[in-house]
């Protein structure tokens, strides 16, 4: 199993950012997927999620509204759209997905929002 994310960077508030994870290694659009981060000296937290046939969606509190998950099972693809970003949302954010034999991650993209 692999996750690998892309699309993070250094963005002012009130920007936007489009982050990418493509998985390989399992029937990807049999399984839930999940976005989560951690910011410095937190701990990780779940950020979004969408189921796999039905394709339903749950969002933290802190981010309805602002941001979108969606995914491609087409190309093995989950996205996290990010709108309207505050400097509290500057974290690493990995995907996430739990298959029987574990629970994997990526290694993380880094997402800074500052002036």
């Amino acid at each position: 199993v692999q996750l690998v994310e892309s699309g993070g960077g250094l963005v002012q508030p009130g920007g936007s950012l489009r982050l990418s994870c493509f998985a390989s290694g399992f029937a990807f659009r049999n399984y839930h997927m999940s976005w989560y981060r951690q910011a410095p000296g937190k701990e990780r937290e779940f950020v979004a999620g969408i189921s796999s046939v039905e394709t339903r969606t749950h969002y933290l509190d802190s981010v309805e509204g602002r941001f979108s998950i969606s995914r491609d099972n087409a190309v093995n693809t989950v996205y996290l759209q990010m709108n309207n970003l505050k400097p509290e949302d500057t974290a690493v954010y990995y995907c996430s997905t739990a298959i029987p034999g574990g629970t994997y991650w990526g290694q993380g993209t880094q997402v800074t929002v500052s002036s």
